[in-house]
């Protein structure tokens, strides 16, 4: 959750208000060379759409000119509902997904990834289902240049949770498009990765609606402290998976009591 101090010093960015349909937020970690082009593959993809929006880009800390290459797209483009905040230091991907649903203004909220892994038909297929459900859950049914060994751990993350919780669902990492304000109700308590899987298990234990779309995509993979693949990224799996098992217990004790 959002520390204190963010909306101490935040606050004149952050507002309950949902005068758009969609906020759409990019988190970025030393994207330089691949955040343009996922600038063009979302607005691309709003292009032929009837939907209000606005793109919240997240710069994390970056150590490159990530920043930099989206004030000057910012500027080559002064049409595009283009946002650029600047984290003070890297905070991770879960809480600038957090702030950034404090910051936004749509109704409806999706995370996009900086390193461009969705074409604009693949962010069209999720965006064309907004208000259909309460969560657009999508799942990667293609993807071009993902390691065996990646395929095979993402697959039993899935396995994993699904088991614990209960549930029956394709794919937890892929980006939800959920109700903004749910994100902001319910935004977890979980680092890395797993923040998304924790947030998708809760709204479903209250009785969210879903609807799951196919995704073609592309992995990019990463090296250092970029890559998936790291102690904190475990570290946040463990979590997520013995809080969705705790919180599966309570349920059920809660229901026959």
């Amino acid at each position: 959750m959002p520390a204190p101090d963010f909306f101490r010093i935040h606050k004149d960015k952050w507002s309950l208000d949902s005068s758009l349909d969609l906020t759409i937020v990019i988190p970025c970690l030393n994207e330089e060379a691949r955040i343009v082009p996922t600038l063009e593959a979302v607005t691309g993809a709003m292009r032929p759409l009837t939907i209000s929006y606005e793109v919240l880009v997240i710069d994390d800390g970056s150590q490159d000119r990530t920043a930099d290459v989206v004030e000057n797209y910012q500027k080559a483009h002064p049409d595009l509902p283009v946002r650029l905040h600047r984290n003070p230091h890297n905070l991770g991907l879960s809480r600038s997904y957090i702030d950034g649903a404090f910051m936004g203004r749509g109704k409806y909220y999706r995370m996009v990834s900086g390193d461009n892994p969705e074409p604009a038909a693949a962010l069209g297929a999720v965006f064309t289902k907004l208000g259909a459900a309460d969560m657009i859950i999508p799942y990667h049914a293609h993807v071009t240049g993902k390691p065996r060994m990646r395929l095979f751990l993402s697959g039993l993350y899935t396995r994993l949770v699904n088991y614990l919780s209960g549930y029956h669902i394709r794919y937890y990492n892929g980006g939800a498009l959920h109700a903004r304000y749910n994100v902001m109700r319910w935004g977890p308590y979980s680092f890395g990765f797993g923040f998304q899987a924790e947030l998708i298990t809760r709204l479903l234990d209250e009785g969210a609606s879903y609807i799951e779309v196919p995704l073609d995509v592309t992995h990019v993979e990463k090296s250092g402290g970029n890559s998936a693949i790291n102690f904190g990224n475990f570290l946040s799996v463990g979590h997520t998976l013995l809080e969705i098992f705790i919180r599966r217990i309570r349920k059920r004790i809660f229901q026959k009591m």
